[in-house]
């Protein structure tokens, strides 16, 4: 059952329904779940496909993709659902809200994940002034969380994530956890409407140092929700010590929240990377 001193809810990050089956049996709750490009490839009912060298045609994925989300969202009824939508560096903020709004219309709960790209964060005015509940993706740095913040001005608290990729800053030799610490230090001096959802979790140690940090959510590989459930759902006190070792650290910066959102540098390469690796495991689906 659920820790009573959990301060952080927690999603299973994954687009196969029957993990959720299996951690919902095994830990009793769950608060919501991530998808993106990459994990619905990771499918089962996918990959038997592509094994058979029976890729989808594109109305088919899209199909597939909405009866995956309906299934977690079943499972899920009152949790909240990541839906990702499909986006280059030329695709315009009309073509992103266009899918925004099939895709938010596909169940009750979701967020729509959009890319911290200029004509993401153009897409997210758009769709926090729409009421379509976002999740802003590829987080990487102080400056990208700074333009989130504002550029979704006004929207409820609830509607908005920001989900810093941890593991993969930790592949280039920076401390990921850092940055969770940075942004929601940066965030107490705002109207606490954006919440930081931490993803790109890797291991047990990222999910205890972002319960210990109190990040608003966190996202987890099933192997790592089974391994916490393992031990006892345990939630670390204050004498719990994040040990790194060979990591850099990321320095707070101090950041004015009050520009517009074109004026933060947002640019950054491990977006771009991201970015092409989704495109890439969505056109591998396809005809």
């Amino acid at each position: 059952m659920k820790p009573k001193n959990l301060r952080t809810r927690i999603f299973l990050d994954g687009g196969d329904p029957d993990e959720t089956r299996q951690i919902l049996q095994n830990m009793g709750f769950i608060d919501g779940q991530t998808t993106n490009p990459t994990l619905i490839a990771k499918n089962p009912i996918a990959r038997q496909r592509m094994e058979k060298g029976e890729k989808f045609k594109k109305v088919e994925i899209l199909e597939f993709y909405r009866s995956v989300v309906k299934e977690l969202s079943n499972l899920i009824p009152h949790g909240s659902i990541s839906v990702e939508v499909y986006a280059d560096h030329t695709t315009t903020a009309e073509e992103m809200i266009g899918q925004a709004e099939e895709m938010f219309s596909w169940i009750p709960n979701a967020h729509i994940k959009l890319p911290i790209i200029p004509e993401g964060l153009k897409a997210a005015e758009i769709a926090v002034k729409k009421g379509i509940r976002i999740n802003m993706t590829l987080c990487f740095t102080q400056e990208q969380a700074a333009a989130v913040y504002v550029a979704t001005l006004g929207a409820r608290k609830g509607d908005v994530f920001v989900s810093p990729f941890v593991g993969r800053l930790d592949d280039r030799g920076e401390n990921g956890m850092d940055l969770i610490s940075n942004i929601i230090k940066m965030y107490e001096n705002g109207d606490g409407h954006v919440e930081v959802l931490t993803a790109s979790v890797r291991n047990y140690e990222h999910l205890l140092c972002s319960l210990k940090l109190a990040s608003d959510i966190v996202t987890v590989p099933f192997k790592v929700l089974i391994e916490w459930n393992g031990k006892g759902l345990q939630v670390p006190d204050n004498e719990y010590i994040y040990k790194v070792e060979n990591l850099k650290k990321i320095d707070y910066k101090k950041i004015d929240l009050g520009k517009k959102w074109q004026h933060y540098e947002i640019r950054h390469e491990l977006t771009d990377i991201g970015l092409k690796r989704f495109v890439d495991d969505w056109i591998s689906l396809i005809q």
